[in-house]
């Protein structure tokens, strides 16, 4: 069923009134008051977006992301704060969040964000197809584009669909600057003009991913003023020889 949502919070109060104001805007609502009530729904059916609220009894909301992600799922999955502190939003895109969103919110701005989701989800998905192709390494990674998998050595290092779109353009265009707009562009197409958010979180992930430092990458450096350069030997400080 097209544009179903996991509304998962333990306040009845934000559970009815989000909900009723998503169904008038054409989402169908699954309201679901904690995050085992998730996990057991999700044995039987898959929406398109959860919305998670992360200050739950029992289990919390990045505890269910948590685990989610670590099971392989790549569901979309936007979080709900009521301290909307920095530290929630590091943990909960750390543990591969999509969006998130501080309590109290306006449901607007939260059926944007949906909406925002999956047209990013659809397109990253696209992007990301597999291909029959030879796989790329760089330092000590191996890609391999058939099945969508980045390993180090041995160890399988999982790719969320989106993830391994980022990183398939950046290998494509190896030691190539390529600015945030054309990296958009590629990934997203026409509806690149929204996401500017989405390629700030793909490049701390796959720094996460990837550099042994992420604050000081080797491998996804950033040209000051230009854009971003993948360089697949690792080179220390290649980028700064383009910078203003």
């Amino acid at each position: 069923m097209a544009n179903t949502i996991f509304l998962v919070d333990d306040d009845p109060v934000v559970r009815d009134v989000t909900a009723e104001y998503l169904q008038m805007r054409g989402f169908t609502v699954t309201k679901l008051p904690s995050a085992r009530a998730l996990q057991e729904r999700l044995r039987t059916e898959r929406p398109q977006v959860v919305v998670l609220d992360i200050m739950m009894p029992e289990l919390d909301g990045l505890s269910a992301l948590r685990i989610l992600r670590e099971s392989g799922d790549d569901l979309p999955v936007i979080m709900l704060t009521a301290r909307n502190e920095i530290v929630d939003r590091v943990m909960g895109l750390e543990f591969g969040a999509d969006d998130y969103l501080g309590k109290p919110f306006d449901p607007g701005e939260l059926a944007a964000r949906i909406r925002s989701i999956l047209r990013r989800h659809s397109i990253a998905t696209l992007t990301g197809a597999p291909e029959s192709r030879a796989s790329f390494r760089f330092g000590p990674f191996e890609l391999q584009f058939h099945s969508r998998e980045l390993f180090r050595g041995e160890e399988r290092i999982p790719l969320r669909s989106s993830e391994f779109a980022f990183l398939k353009v950046f290998v494509n265009h190896a030691m190539t600057t390529l600015s945030r707009e054309r990296i958009i562009e590629i990934v997203y197409g026409e509806n690149g003009r929204y996401s500017n958010r989405s390629l700030d979180v793909a490049i701390w992930r796959l720094r996460r991913l990837i550099e042994t430092d992420p604050s000081e990458p080797r491998y996804l450096q950033t040209v000051w003023g230009h854009g971003y350069v993948f360089v697949p030997d690792g080179e220390v400080g290649y980028a700064e020889q383009f910078g203003e």
